[in-house]
């Protein structure tokens, strides 16, 4: 704990403020772990913010691992957003986040929820999670090229990875070469001990379809992915090794209509612009009479946009559904499960508007029986 300090130190006496000192000072006090000549020397000696914030976190650290902690615990009571910028920055094990949990925020998970209500996971799955990001930039037609998009890429890398999953990532891939990675990512040798995996992919898209690297419109036979290929590869038939666990898809690409004007539209061209009409969802599902196990559970998709609309990007931030995902798995996803925490995300959405720019992302296919929470229970 005492060498985590170190590694959050600068960021922590950037960010942090007066008031915050102050709390951490009476909290830190209160637990012994400063005594008051200390305190007041931090108060008297350093007229500055930036001053008494180095002198405390360079005086709790001298103490050792168990003061550390506690300074930790303190920072995440008297302010979730510094806590969660300092900790989801350095990516710390899932493990770690947990002891930081205020008692009543782990109790939160627990009340009114038994086990049959949520789905196992321990300290030891989460060793083995595993996650596969898929992120198109570059196009052989560079009128296709998505502005952005490496900070997509970059940030949901991070993300994924404070959440302890191993990013398998590939960039700029052809239909053919996606559906290559979904069908290898099935057979990952750690989804028997993993207790989740998410897949998240990001491109142009027209509904129903992901869009390819050497995509163009006029080809007979287009260069796009089905995103039905996702399920159908990781469904309980083709892949048993996920059998009752939860799989997280994300997709960040258009499946409509729309313009962009300061935002860009992560739409396909302006000739794709005709409505279509929406493929079945459930093409795949078989009679429960006839099988063992559902073929298609566990399952929760979050999609960009709805069908009649295009999902947004910034050419200096990134689409606006990583942005709004990053925004609200950072201080959340300690104790809310992953529906909580979509919805959460779509209600950034609902409160989001820049001129006649609207954009709302929707769940899709949801079919978790059970409350997914993505840190092991207390």
């Amino acid at each position: 704990m005492a060498e985590q300090l170190s590694t959050i130190r600068r960021k922590f006496i950037e960010s942090v403020s007066k008031p915050v000192i102050s709390e951490l000072l009476d909290g830190l006090l209160e637990d012994g772990v400063l005594n008051d000549g200390e305190k007041d020397s931090i108060l008297e000696e350093n007229c500055g913010r930036a001053d008494r914030a180095r002198s405390l976190i360079d005086t709790v650290k001298r103490k050792g691992d168990a003061a550390s902690k506690k300074m930790i615990a303190h920072i995440k009571r008297a302010d979730p957003t510094l806590y969660s910028e300092l900790v989801l920055s350095h990516a710390e094990p899932p493990e770690t986040l947990m002891l930081c949990l205020p008692a009543k925020e782990k109790q939160k998970m627990t009340r009114d929820e038994t086990d049959n209500d949520i789905y196992p996971v321990t300290k030891e799955n989460v060793k083995n999670r595993v996650a596969l990001l898929i992120t198109n930039i570059t196009f052989t037609n560079v009128m296709y090229n998505r502005g952005g998009a490496d900070i997509d890429e970059k940030n949901m890398e991070k993300l994924l990875s404070s959440l302890g999953y191993e990013v398998v990532k590939h960039t700029d891939l052809t239909a053919e070469q996606i559906h290559k990675a979904v069908l290898d990512f099935s057979k990952h040798p750690k989804l028997r001990q993993t207790d989740s995996v998410w897949v998240v992919m990001m491109s142009h898209g027209k509904l129903g379809n992901i869009l390819g690297v050497n995509y163009n419109e006029a080809d007979a036979k287009p260069d796009q992915f089905s995103i039905n290929n996702i399920y159908t590869c990781l469904d309980s038939e083709h892949c048993p090794a996920l059998l009752n666990k939860p799989k997280v898809i994300v997709i960040q690409a258009c499946r409509g209509v729309g313009k962009g004007d300061v935002l860009i539209s992560d739409g396909a061209t302006a000739a794709d612009e005709a409505p279509q009409s929406c493929p079945s969802d459930f093409e795949d599902f078989e009679d429960d009479a006839i099988r063992r196990v559902h073929k298609e559970k566990d399952f929760i998709s979050l999609l960009s946009c709805t069908p009649d609309t295009v999902a947004y990007r910034q050419i200096d931030r990134g689409s606006l559904l990583i942005q709004f995902i990053v925004e609200v798995f950072k201080p959340s996803a300690e104790q809310d499960h992953i529906e909580e925490l979509f919805r959460k995300v779509m209600r950034r959405f609902e409160d989001f508007s820049k001129g006649k720019i609207r954009q709302m992302p929707t769940k899709d296919r949801c079919t978790l029986t059970k409350h997914f929470y993505v840190f092991p229970r207390p």
